[in-house]
């Protein structure tokens, strides 16, 4: 209910919020609320919309300091195993601990938080956020294992096999890069966007030659797509000092997929935009290096099946001068895990086919949510499968495989048990948490005031 979240904001907001979302505080730094939620504010209709997503980040950072001590929770389900520790995963882990599960969340990177660590720039989510909402899981009872790629390390039929796992949760991401098959994109100086942020979020690529995973890049960088993967690549590449940065989209401006926000702060730190320009070639030097690329320009014309308007060429090229290019055009399932589980139904472009009310799979006892079963969406979108994951693995555990596939009405009728109340953590008088460098956060933080 946002309308109470709001009215709450001072006292109790935070249990509100936690009825639909287990991660304010990411949340309203990464999730397009001017759609999902400031939409639907009936002050906008004669005024601006009220600031839900700020109102809701602001809940979510200040809440941690008063928050009660976790429940301990009594009852024992079963063990649930958790593929991925993105927000899909954290998701499904927060309410199964709750149910009484005994849950592990096993992710492949060495740090948990899966698409959250790997793929979002600091400056748009600081990682003590991410470290503060592990913790508090990890307070309830969930464990997490890094460092284990499941598919490699071990199996889903292991897990439920050898390792005694009552069922298992697939929130494994989506990935794998795409590319657009043009001339030279295999080229030095040619990367994906996951390549490009995972190098500077986790292995400080921005730091060589005094960490040995360099990013190298020149004077120029051209970013294909106008999603907020790309918008995170293009202000990346700035703060990493490159003079020119370009956004290359074969749409106009108001097909783009990024969020108005996230265009209008790429803007302000001085990207360029070419819009209606469709990549034809990137240009190799002798070296086999990126020298500059080939656009062609496009106008709109009849939508297509889905009801956007499609790019057409209208014969004149383009050449642009760059050394590199990065590729954020989407992803796309990578096949590991589900290639190592025998019986698991994908769709024709790999993606694992779940129920769209339990997340239940064609393997019985595992279930899946998040970009391992859309393709890229939003953070919410997979904690929302996560969600209705959890509470269809609760009806499973509770009623055993003979009621096996999960109903709508089975999934409803489950409720999890009542927990023993532990006492409250004292509170601190006045206590914010310290604010982010100068410069990092483009969105000025709300303060709490006094009385």
């Amino acid at each position: 209910d946002r309308g109470q979240q709001v009215g709450l904001v001072d006292d109790g907001a935070r249990d509100v919020i936690n009825e639909s979302n287990l991660l304010p505080s990411i949340c309203g730094r990464v999730c397009p609320q001017e759609s999902q939620c400031e939409a639907q504010c009936v002050v906008g209709r004669k005024l601006e919309s009220v600031a839900i997503g700020r109102l809701e980040r602001f809940v979510g950072d200040n809440a941690g300091a008063r928050k009660a001590a976790p429940p301990q929770f009594e009852r024992r389900l079963g063990r649930v195993a958790v593929v991925g520790s993105g927000p899909a995963g954290l998701a499904v882990a927060a309410d199964l601990v709750k149910y009484g599960c005994e849950v592990t969340v096993y992710e492949a990177l060495h740090v948990v938080g899966g698409v959250l660590q790997y793929g979002i720039p600091a400056f748009r989510l600081p990682r003590e956020i991410i470290a503060r909402e592990v913790q508090a899981l990890e307070a309830l009872g969930v464990r997490f294992e890094t460092n284990k790629v499941i598919g490699k390390t071990f199996s889903v039929p292991q897990l439920l096999g050898d390792k005694g796992y009552d069922a298992v949760f697939v929130g494994a991401g989506a990935g794998a890069p795409a590319f657009l098959g043009i001339p030279g994109e295999f080229a030095g100086q040619v990367y994906s966007a996951n390549e490009f942020l995972t190098r500077v979020n986790l292995m400080g690529g921005d730091k060589f030659p005094y960490l040995d995973t360099p990013v190298t890049i020149g004077k120029s960088v051209v970013v294909i797509g106008a999603g907020n993967t790309a918008m995170d690549c293009l202000r990346v590449a700035k703060r990493l000092g490159t003079p020119t940065v370009r956004c290359v989209y074969r749409r106009s401006e108001a097909e783009a997929p990024a969020r108005v926000e996230e265009l209008r702060h790429a803007r302000e730190e001085g990207i360029e935009f070419f819009f209606l320009h469709g990549p034809l070639e990137i240009l190799v030097d002798d070296a086999g290096n990126v020298r500059g690329m080939k656009t062609q320009k496009m106008e709109l014309g009849e939508p297509d099946e889905r009801g956007r308007r499609k790019p057409v060429p209208t014969g004149d090229v383009v050449e642009l001068e760059c050394d590199t290019v990065i590729y954020a055009l989407g992803t796309k399932a990578n096949p590991i895990v589900t290639k190592s589980t025998p019986g698991l139904a994908l769709t024709k472009w790999g993606y694992i086919v779940a129920d769209e009310t339990t997340q239940s799979t064609s393997v019985p006892g595992v279930f899946a949510g998040g970009d391992i079963v859309t393709g890229g969406a939003t953070v919410i979108l997979a904690m929302g499968a996560g969600r209705r994951a959890a509470r269809a693995i609760g009806a499973w555990l509770a009623g055993g495989k003979a009621g096996w596939p999960v109903t709508p009405a089975e999934v409803e009728a489950f409720r999890p048990p009542a927990p023993r109340a532990a006492p409250a953590s004292p509170v601190p008088s006045g206590a914010l948490p310290p604010r982010a460098p100068a410069g990092a956060d483009p969105l000025t933080p709300f303060r709490e005031l006094s009385p």
